[in-house]
């Protein structure tokens, strides 16, 4: 995946879906479609599939509150290589990028620092100076320069007897709520945490059940504070002979019981041992098993956890 935040270092021509992307869910998916049909109806002639975003996020720059997400930079391009996907272009989203009219932005970004050739968008896409410029005008401002557009209608779901927007901010409101399940419908895929295992307080070895400390990039999204069964799969570049995922149980939280403070998460691998630490561990959310809690001595956090890993041993994706 070639990443590119500067007009000199993309790869061009291009075929290209617009939007922010945080989640690649379901909708986005289907965003993706046209410019990788397109791409494979140019034949000899080069194209590249290009996702172009922004960085940061438009709300944090307008807002100055700070976006947590879903997929975090490195997250998403490994998600779009996997979709094919070969570029992700990042717009540095600042005043001047703001400023810029419909007119300007297709002209200037598209056009002259990308070479697009195809366009898809979905049916809500606003883009230009005070999100004036829809889908209508992009297409009709494409057109003078012999852009194709793609307009994709939304991505539904039926939940609670109506059909609703598959959106990535429904998919927070559902994992903030331990919804693993429908967190993961809307995603396509279980919701992922990849980080680096790093050294902790190692207070887990003491009561018989070692676990890794994952240190997540600072903007990732975290859901629901509690324990979960998890599929975990090791980095194969330094595992190589691990080919499936490992069963395991994990917990995000402030650790009550020893007097946490800080948000931590820690996965405990089931019927493995090893050294993982400065590995990379891809952990994929299967079930929320219970909400964080005190308990009043160590040893019945023992048994407790004990009776995690038996129901994560045994359980199904809810």
């Amino acid at each position: 995946m070639w990443i590119a935040a500067a007009a000199e270092k993309v790869l061009k021509p291009t075929a290209i879906a617009l939007g922010n992307f945080d989640g690649i869910h379901r909708g986005h998916q289907k965003i993706l479609q046209p410019i990788l049909s397109a791409v494979d109806r140019q034949g000899e002639k080069r194209v590249y599939p290009t996702v172009v975003s922004f960085h940061p996020h438009p709300r944090e720059f307008f807002t100055g509150e700070k976006i947590y997400l879903l997929t975090p930079i490195t997250e998403k391009a490994k998600l779009l290589e996997r979709l094919g996907i070969e570029q992700l272009v990042l717009l540095p989203f600042n005043q001047e990028l703001a400023f810029l009219s419909p007119q300007q932005f297709v002209a200037e970004i598209l056009v002259k620092q990308l070479q697009a050739t195809q366009i898809s968008v979905g049916e809500d896409f606003r883009f230009g100076y005070q999100r004036r410029g829809t889908v209508a005008d992009l297409e009709a401002i494409a057109s003078n320069f012999g852009i194709e557009v793609h307009v994709n209608s939304l991505y539904k779901c039926f939940e609670e007897g109506e059909s609703v927007r598959i959106s990535s901010s429904r998919i927070r409101q559902a994992l903030e709520a331990g919804k693993v399940k429908k967190a993961k419908f809307m995603l396509g895929r279980p919701y992922t945490l990849m980080g680096t295992v790093v050294q902790g307080q190692q207070l887990g070895r003491t009561i018989g059940f070692p676990t890794a400390n994952l240190q997540l990039p600072p903007d990732k999204f975290l859901p629901r504070y509690g324990v979960y069964s998890v599929n975990v799969a090791i980095d194969p570049t330094c595992f190589p002979t691990n080919d499936s995922p490992l069963k395991g149980v994990m917990n995000i939280g402030r650790r009550p019981t020893v007097e946490g403070s800080n948000p931590t998460v820690e996965v405990h691998l089931l019927d493995w041992s090893g050294d993982l630490y400065g590995r990379t561990l891809t952990v994929s959310l299967e079930r929320f098993l219970r909400p964080e809690q005190k308990f009043s001595s160590l040893e019945a956090l023992k048994k407790q956890i004990a009776a995690d890993c038996e129901a994560a041993r045994f359980c199904r994706s809810s």
